[in-house]
């Protein structure tokens, strides 16, 4: 079995070798998806549930519209700020899959990306059982990311 760390090594070394200030190793990672969480993670959920539950028709479409636009990035944020963490950690020689932090994380990643699958597939043909899962394993990955983003700044003031 290949050891994460060692392998993300060479990386980590190339980028210490850059003199990034140590606070930025640290903070930077936290700092970045703090707002893609809190700013981008509740609009997203907000909008897909405002585009179900809103009664004024437009007011609908205009909420799906805006959070199939910005979902997509959410996830792609997501999925860069995953690596940069864990990234983060190898620079700073700290241990990758004992953290609770990396596994929220990586179950957060698998949730988006379920719900994605369920998207792009046109709900199955648009059924409402997927659309009613999709919203609420959503909703459970918007829950996770706060939860996440706790235990982040947990282990960022650990070490």
């Amino acid at each position: 079995m290949v050891n994460l760390t060692e392998a993300l090594e060479p990386i980590a070394a190339w980028f210490r070798s850059l003199g990034i200030p140590d606070i930025i190793v640290h903070w930077g990672h936290p700092a970045m998806m703090g707002i893609v969480i809190f700013v981008m993670g509740s609009f997203v959920g907000f909008t897909g549930w405002r585009g179900r539950l809103v009664e004024d028709k437009e007011a609908a479409i205009q909420s799906r519209s805006a959070h199939r636009k910005i979902a997509p990035w959410m996830f792609l944020f997501m999925a860069l700020g995953y690596t940069g963490g864990v990234l983060s950690l190898v620079m700073q020689r700290q241990p990758i899959l004992e953290s609770s932090h990396f596994w929220t994380g990586s179950i957060l990643l698998l949730l988006l990306f379920i719900n994605a699958a369920i998207s792009f597939s046109g709900f199955g043909g648009n059924k409402g059982s997927l659309r009613m899962l999709h919203a609420y394993l959503g909703s459970t990955a918007i829950c996770l990311m706060f939860v996440h983003a706790l235990l982040g700044i947990k282990l960022g003031t650990s070490f």
